[in-house]
């Protein structure tokens, strides 16, 4: 009888002693090697955009960028938001894109998808929009623009500014599309106005 206790005491403090190695050990992570290679990726210096920054007199670390400042790949379009920038632009600016099919298809998808609400799928000013009572806008081949002449002689600079802008009903699509995506436009209303 004293034998089997003995055995039953060595038995419960081996199984004691595999509990508390298997617990001591599983709380310690085995991938951390306790040194940390680069700390500052860890625990940065620099300020957070929301965080007080004495640096600054008006104390904000999130800064309004200098003023003539250009964002990585922007295209400036030089042309005030006047009737005298409309009409420079119409006489000097010109399209940067070379005319391909590739580009031409791409104006087509852009033009379906943010212009033709309102002028239509073959630009003749008959989008979904109308239907819904809103004004319609003039034809692209048959109509008269608001600022003069026909819809069928806009200018490559004067549809660019006129997305870039907008004019009258029509808001600016400057933040739906981007420079190159609004020449690519301006190519495919140039197909629609000789329809």
């Amino acid at each position: 009888m004293l034998a089997m206790t003995n055995k039953f005491k060595v038995l419960g403090l081996i199984a004691a002693s595999v509990a508390a190695t298997v617990l001591v050990t599983s709380c310690k992570d085995k991938r951390s090697t306790g040194w940390e290679y680069a700390p500052n990726m860890y625990r940065h210096i620099a300020y957070d955009p929301d965080q007080k920054n004495n640096n600054f007199a008006d104390g904000k670390t999130a800064q309004v960028p200098p003023k003539g400042t250009i964002p990585v790949g922007f295209t400036r379009f030089n042309y005030p938001n006047t009737r005298g920038g409309y009409d420079s632009a119409s006489v000097t600016a010109t399209s940067p894109l070379p005319t391909t099919k590739k580009s031409f298809e791409e104006g087509k998808v852009l033009y379906e998808h943010f212009c033709s609400p309102c002028h239509g799928m073959t630009g003749q000013g008959d989008g979904l929009v109308v239907a819904h009572g809103y004004p319609a806008p003039p034809s692209y081949s048959k109509g008269q623009s608001s600022r003069g002449g026909a819809m069928k002689d806009l200018t490559d600079g004067k549809i660019y500014h006129t997305i870039t802008y907008g004019v009258n009903a029509m808001g600016s699509y400057a933040s739906q599309l981007s420079p190159v995506e609004r020449w690519k436009v301006v190519a495919y209303v140039h197909h629609l106005q000789t329809l």
